[in-house]
């Protein structure tokens, strides 16, 4: 219980909270569009750099492999069920579905650390790429949730074509992409030269970040707040359990060690709050933050935080016994 009251109260979380009670206090706190856009870049290019180096570390063992072809397939396969479950149970807009579904195969890197705090302190170990794994699922929600977005898959194959072209060319897949093949390349002797950029620059960056989203997130709420459904609220926590769950099934199935299984839940289980707003503030300015990021850090994190790490640990425990 104390990690996740650290968790909770970490400076970027509270910052959120503070960017919320600002816009409910109306005040005329914001930032400028292009400050926030260059924030978005910057954040994107960390999380990318970070998690090439992290992919280079891993190696290529047979391990690692496996799950790593689980974790991308969660990614890349949880937003087409997303969506196609809001489609049917909200009214939400075609741009905020799309960026809930991105948020919900997507993962969140404190979930995960909260989870690695968790393990270590039950005496369970688990492997060090399970890191890289995590790189390797922040993105490939995000260029899935973009597909959908731009009708990709309709239409003839020279439109398809296109819109393939423009998801992979957008700002936010460029940045993705190409800042995590520029530290699978550079590794650890890229990372000592970008040490300080990549590290404590960026949670102060963060910081600023989240203070912004928290000012849309409640600006677009106070504007219509009957969005936030009792069926998304259902949705931001069924879902994740759901996934978690069926990531347990399939690790057991595959041979993964408990560790590592529980780690793979909870990236499973997990919503993004950093990699996807950046992304969709790029890529998908339309789309509800007050919906989507809302979702993520006010109902899925916490249940997470709270509940769901000691109950996939719990059932990971069961299932390898």
């Amino acid at each position: 219980m104390t990690s996740a009251f650290d968790l909770l109260t970490s400076p970027a979380i509270l910052f959120f909270v503070v960017g919320m009670a600002a816009a409910f206090a109306r005040s005329d706190l914001h930032l400028p569009d292009q400050a926030a856009k260059t924030l978005s870049l910057y954040l994107m290019l960390c999380i990318g750099f970070k998690g090439g180096v992290e992919a280079r570390l891993a190696g290529g063992g047979p391990d690692f492999a496996m799950t790593a072809a689980l974790g991308l397939a969660f990614s890349a396969l949880a937003p087409l069920i997303a969506y196609a479950a809001l489609r049917r149970l909200t009214r939400l807009d075609r741009a905020t579905i799309c960026a809930m579904a991105a948020t919900y195969g997507s993962v969140s890197v404190v979930t995960f650390a909260a989870a690695q705090q968790h393990l270590t302190s039950q005496g369970v170990d688990f492997a060090g790429y399970m890191a890289a794994v995590l790189a390797l699922m922040e993105t490939p929600a995000i260029l899935t949730a973009l597909i959908l977005l731009n009708r990709a898959g309709r239409g003839q194959p020279g439109e398809r074509a296109k819109v393939l072209r423009e998801v992979f060319v957008n700002a936010a897949a460029v940045m993705l992409i190409g800042s995590f093949v520029v530290g699978m390349i550079s590794g650890e002797r890229g990372l000592e030269r970008l040490e300080v950029f990549v590290g404590p620059l960026f949670q102060g960056a963060l910081c600023f970040f989240l203070l912004d989203v928290g000012l849309i997130a409640a600006r677009r709420l106070m504007a219509d707040g009957r969005k936030m459904t009792p069926a998304v609220v259902g949705f931001a926590l069924a879902f994740p359990v759901a996934s978690a769950f069926l990531a347990l099934i399939l690790a057991r199935q595959t041979g993964l060690a408990q560790g590592d299984a529980t780690l793979l839940a909870v990236l499973a289980g997990s919503a993004s709050y950093i990699a996807v707003p950046a992304a969709m503030r790029l890529a998908a300015p339309q789309a509800d933050a007050g919906v989507y990021v809302s979702a993520s850090l006010a109902v899925t994190f916490p249940f997470n935080l709270l509940i769901g790490i000691s109950a996939y640990a719990a059932t990971a425990a069961w299932l390898w016994a």
